[in-house]
């Protein structure tokens, strides 16, 4: 064996082995086994494990509230006021929640109700409707019912007084008084009978204060008119203000002359 090829001698020879030799072959040996060691474990191991972002989908906020919430904007009908009764003059912004929400729509502003001299206030798409004596949540339901009958799916109608009238309309008072002709009456009080002939000045010194004669429109026609003899003698001298007419728009007074004169 060429002994300048093969650092180990053959087992029958009889030179002794040359133990650096050997070393540096086992430790070449070991490093060998070491790296395909750790090439397999890093195949069988696949791609890196390290921790990646998790994406989260995004979710818009207005996917909850597209829709419109229908029991708020009931609960804002529920609560527009309920005490004050409407009488003639008075303003009343009025609106429809519907009309808002509606993209498709233009929202202008609805110009204010007036209560006109026949009661009645002119709403939209319905035309002339009742409105003295009521209240604006009342109202407001009354007209909610007509629009859905025929114009809207749903109408959250929405009522409120904006400026309350200086007068509820008038009556008239002639005959026998100081000052004869209308007489406005105010919108944040009650007039009867002898308030109105005071405000008209008071009797004349021939007035019959016995046979004092009220005509009451309790209705728009002309048969529900009531006609009255009051004695207002009793109401301003007796104190019977129980006796004593409360007068409505349009009512008229007349005072006759005594028969005698003395």
């Amino acid at each position: 064996m060429n002994s300048s090829l093969f650092p180990f001698y053959a087992l029958g020879e009889s030179k002794p082995f040359r133990l650096g030799t050997l070393r540096f072959a086992l430790l070449a040996l070991f490093m060998c086994f070491a790296l395909s060691g750790r090439s397999a474990d890093t195949n069988q191991a696949g791609p890196s494990t390290l921790p990646t972002r998790t994406t989260v989908p995004h979710t818009s906020v207005l996917a909850a509230t597209d829709s419109p919430n229908q029991n708020n904007a009931f609960s804002t009908m529920e609560s527009l006021d309920d005490t004050y009764k409407l009488a003639l003059g008075d303003q009343l912004s009025f609106r429809i929640v519907e009309d808002e929400l509606d993209p498709r729509e233009t929202f202008d502003p609805k110009p204010p109700l007036v209560v006109t001299d026949s009661g009645g206030v002119e709403v939209p798409y319905i035309g002339r409707y009742p409105a003295v004596g009521k209240t604006c949540k009342q109202l407001a339901a009354e007209i909610k019912a007509s629009l859905e009958k025929k114009y809207y799916y749903q109408a959250t109608v929405i009522l409120a007084l904006t400026t309350a009238a200086k007068s509820n309309g008038r009556v008239y008072v002639n005959g026998e008084v100081r000052a004869t002709g209308a007489i406005d009456i105010p919108g944040d009080e009650v007039l009867t009978l002898s308030k109105a002939i005071l405000r008209a000045g008071g009797f004349t010194e021939y007035a019959d204060k016995r046979h004092v004669k009220l005509t009451h429109q309790a209705g728009s026609s002309a048969a529900s008119r009531i006609r009255l003899v009051v004695n207002v003698t009793s109401i301003l001298e007796d104190g019977r203000t129980d006796q004593d007419p409360v007068l409505a728009p349009g009512d008229t007074i007349f005072v006759p002359t005594r028969l005698i004169n003395f």
